[in-house]
């Protein structure tokens, strides 16, 4: 019986991440990582039509059997954000997050973490940023970090794997879902209070909306993409439903 493809990925984590690395994997293993990711499609993780639909109250996959194509289905209503946790040790995590139309996660960060995700279907705008500068030279003094603009874009499944480097790539960023979508999330590391790397979210600032009162940092341009990201408490208004993993197990 041929491996399962969410195994294959299994092991590809587990012979290229054999330590908590730091600051982070080598360019070999995040390539060996990424055309595992970029092959899989929803069903190898468990998402079916009728899984969704038991879910959410509405299928997200339409089939073209002629081109083996698919088209998404939008939620007409609200609802919860999804995450089906498939895996996790000290060394890395392999997660699903479900999105119905119009959900955001907000910006947050991965610090001291490589972040592969896979959007396995549907359409997802995702925006990110990196840091100006790194957290003891900053010059600005007040809530407010400056940070630049990486990724802008609007990803429509198949496509290939993003990945968030700790230090570039744009390693804050929110996930808007512009159709029903699903992502599959590796860390590398996963998140650790007790290591240093905790979740953190943030609110943005357009660059150019604040007044000059010492916030303005010589030589940088108001239009060239940056703006002013704030630490704040997790929205009250972001709410993530855990569910149970249906996929092919992991033999570990």
């Amino acid at each position: 019986m041929p491996t399962a493809a969410v195994q294959k990925l299994y092991e590809a984590c587990n012979e290229n991440f054999s330590s908590v690395v730091a600051p982070e994997p080598s360019s070999r293993s995040i390539q060996t990582l990424r055309s595992v990711l970029d092959s899989i499609k929803p069903v190898d993780v468990g998402l079916t039509e009728e899984l969704f639909e038991n879910i959410y109250g509405y299928g997200f996959l339409e089939p073209n059997l002629q081109k083996g194509e698919h088209s998404m289905i939008a939620a007409q209503w609200e609802a919860p954000i999804t995450y089906f946790h498939v895996y996790e040790c000290d060394r890395f995590s392999i997660g699903i997050f479900c999105l119905p139309a119009s959900a955001v996660i907000p910006f947050h960060d991965h610090p001291r973490m490589t972040v592969f995700s896979k959007l396995l279907f549907g359409s997802m705008n995702i925006k990110a940023y990196d840091w100006v500068y790194p957290m003891d030279t900053e010059p600005n003094t007040s809530q407010l970090r400056l940070a630049k603009l990486k990724i802008d874009n609007i990803f429509t499944a198949p496509c290939n794997t993003s990945i968030l480097h700790p230090t570039s790539g744009g390693n804050i960023h929110q996930f808007r879902a512009v159709t029903s979508c699903a992502v599959l999330d590796v860390l590398v590391p996963p998140y650790c209070d007790t290591a240093g790397r905790s979740c953190t979210y943030y609110c943005e600032y357009p660059y150019s909306s604040l007044p000059d009162d010492g916030n303005m940092i010589t030589g940088v341009d108001s239009d060239g993409g940056f703006a002013w990201l704030e630490e704040i408490e997790k929205p009250d208004d972001f709410i993530v439903e855990g569910a149970e993993y249906k996929g092919p197990l992991i033999e570990a």
